[in-house]
């Protein structure tokens, strides 16, 4: 169980488990449902909404059943002291029930009802799909009352759906092969058991045709097995009748022949005939030569007796002991039970969906999931905000102080602080992966955040493709003033927040991207100069870094900060981009004090 999901799986309580332990508990459980929770619910709705247009666009179909009972006998003539019943074995009820499926028993059913002429019968039970469209429209124009709007009831006829298709023309033997398909395919026969009686079930789209059709095929075996019997009678008896004239010729051949010997008053035996001839035969001989062919043939005679005798008394070896009636209710289609099991198969499909894009998904999603592939921590989580869920809100800190953003981010300030480094932050860089992150608006409320707890805060905009500036300062005011000398007199106050800002502008002109210059400018705004300039040295400093997407070259800069907090976004950030990001900057000597992930949508326990 221990290795059913992979290490991605984010948890309720991150910060307790040990990085090793991966046992899935119910806040795994939990959280899984609660992130994949659109998907399941969409799974589920499409389920239920094919299982609705199903039921909707399928005509009711029923069910009649006949039963009849196989009592195989002895022949009349085969029977001493009564009735005697035979015992079938599988396979010879297994042959009965091929006979009642077969097309001979079909045509006789399809001859005796006229079925091949009949529409209602030769109706598909299983429309098309243009037909189930159609049928699914009228029942939505009916449902929401929509004929009554005339542009609707037009656009409707334009589409070509509301006219019932035009079945091509068949001729006589496609009809009746088509009647045939129909009667065998809706035809079930099956054993009751181990028993002798047999199922007749037929299903149609007519209560009355069903049980019609079922009671005849139920005729149509017993009526097949007695003209079976009385043809093999005829065919017995006909034999039987050409033997019996070969027999009586050669049986008064035989007594003539004895008659003749008598009459001559020889009573030789073994007398050899002069000249060597053969053996003359003895009366004896004659007589029961004459005796032998007088029993055959009345041994025959008593056979032709028995088969005229069932030709006109043919007796079969079934009965039916349940005739079909209309059934009350249709059998198929069972709404109830299709939709709880579209639901069930919406639930499935839904869960496996969510674990197929769990499992294919590497994007950073938990705070253990960047412990255990990156092997840095993870200082906080931030929630999106209310306002423009791709970037936040610059001032969200001073605007709700109280939110669970401002909440997330003092945490994340308090982590940072307590970060296991030979000095205090004081100069902080931040960076992402891409330009797309809302690493400025975490840079404008975390200075907001240092601002208002008392320390001088100054925000350095050193991301030159990605620029916070046009958003404080407005694109007027960040480009329309040359740089001035030195360039600490560029610094401005950020309108509205209680931090000062160093504009992109002013970065990129004096290239304070290379680590010489900006180690040399942070110095300086670390000492400050109020005798020149009334310039009091600065707390804290956050520069704003390019991101991975701007060059790994640009990134160098950071190894002249105290720390670098890499801002990185709940299901969107890749994990393999990420690791690029991080080897970047250690091969830089650059301190990474962890990874700020925001945009979580992970409830807290």
């Amino acid at each position: 169980m221990n290795r059913m999901f992979p290490a991605q799986w984010p948890t309720a309580t991150d910060q307790e488990r040990p990085a090793g332990q991966e046992f899935i508990g119910l806040s795994d459980i939990t959280e899984f449902v609660r992130r994949y929770v659109g998907t399941i619910v969409v799974c589920l709705a499409a389920a239920l909404l094919v299982a609705w247009f199903y039921n909707s666009t399928t005509a009711p179909t029923f069910t009649a059943k006949a039963q009849i009972l196989i009592e195989p006998k002895l022949p009349q003539h085969l029977q001493e002291g009564g009735e005697v019943n035979l015992s079938l074995d599988t396979a010879q009820v297994e042959s009965q029930i091929a006979v009642m499926q077969s097309e001979k028993i079909a045509a006789m059913v399809l001859d005796q009802l006229n079925l091949v002429d009949d529409p209602e019968f030769n109706r598909p039970q299983t429309p098309s799909l243009r037909e189930r469209f159609r049928t699914f429209g009228d029942v939505l124009l009916d449902t929401f009352g929509l004929r009554k709007s005339a542009w609707i009831t037009s656009l409707w006829e334009l589409s070509g759906l509301s006219a019932p298709e035009t079945p091509a023309p068949l001729t006589d033997y496609l009809k009746w092969r088509r009647s045939m398909l129909i009667v065998r395919n809706s035809l079930d026969i099956r054993r009751v058991g181990v028993s002798y009686a047999i199922d007749i079930s037929f299903t149609a789209l007519d209560p009355e045709g069903a049980a019609r059709i079922a009671n005849a095929t139920a005729d149509a075996f017993v009526r097949e097995q007695i003209e079976t019997k009385t043809d093999a009678a005829k065919e017995g008896g006909a034999w039987l009748e050409q033997r019996l004239g070969q027999l009586r010729t050669e049986m008064n051949e035989a007594m003539a022949k004895a008659q003749e010997f008598r009459s001559r008053h020889d009573y030789s035996v073994g007398h050899q005939a002069k000249g060597g001839g053969d053996a003359v035969p003895t009366l004896e001989e004659l007589e029961v030569t004459a005796e032998t062919y007088q029993k055959m043939y009345e041994s025959f005679l008593q056979a032709y007796t028995n088969s005229v005798s069932q030709q006109s008394y043919p007796v079969a070896d079934a009965r039916v002991i349940t005739a079909a009636t209309a059934p009350l209710y249709p059998s198929a289609p069972r709404p109830k039970l299709l939709l709880a099991l579209a639901a069930v198969t919406g639930l499935m499909v839904g869960v496996g969906v969510s674990f197929a894009r769990h499992t294919f998904d590497w994007t950073i999603k938990s705070p253990r999931h960047i412990r255990d592939n990156l092997g840095v921590d993870c200082v906080g989580e931030l929630p999106p905000t209310s306002w423009r869920m791709d970037s936040g809100r610059l001032d969200e800190v001073v605007r709700h102080p109280h939110s669970r953003f401002s909440h997330g981010l003092r945490k994340a300030r308090t982590e940072i602080a307590l970060a296991e480094t030979s000095h205090p932050i004081k100069f902080l860089g931040l960076t992402a992966v891409s330009d797309d992150s809302p690493k400025s608006s975490v840079a404008s409320n975390l200075a907001s955040l240092y601002a208002m707890s008392g320390l001088k805060t100054l925000v350095i905009d050193a991301d030159i493709r990605s620029t916070m500036t046009s958003r404080l300062l407005g694109p007027l005011r960040a480009y329309g003033k040359p740089c001035q000398d030195p360039i600490r007199l560029n610094i401005v106050p950020a309108p509205g927040r209680p931090f000062d800002l160093l504009p992109s502008s002013a970065v990129d002109e004096k290239h304070l991207l290379v680590p010489g210059k900006m180690k040399a400018l942070l110095a300086e705004l670390a000492a400050g100069d109020l005798a020149a300039n009334q310039l009091a040295a600065y707390d804290i400093v956050i520069v704003n870094l390019p991101t991975l997407a701007s060059g790994a070259d640009e990134l160098i800069v950071g190894s002249v900060l105290d720390g670098v907090l890499i801002i990185a976004q709940w299901g969107k950030t890749h994990v393999e981009t990420l690791r690029e990001l991080v080897r970047t900057l250690q091969a830089g000597r650059t301190p990474v004090l962890g990874v700020l992930l925001t945009m979580s949508k992970r409830r807290k326990a």
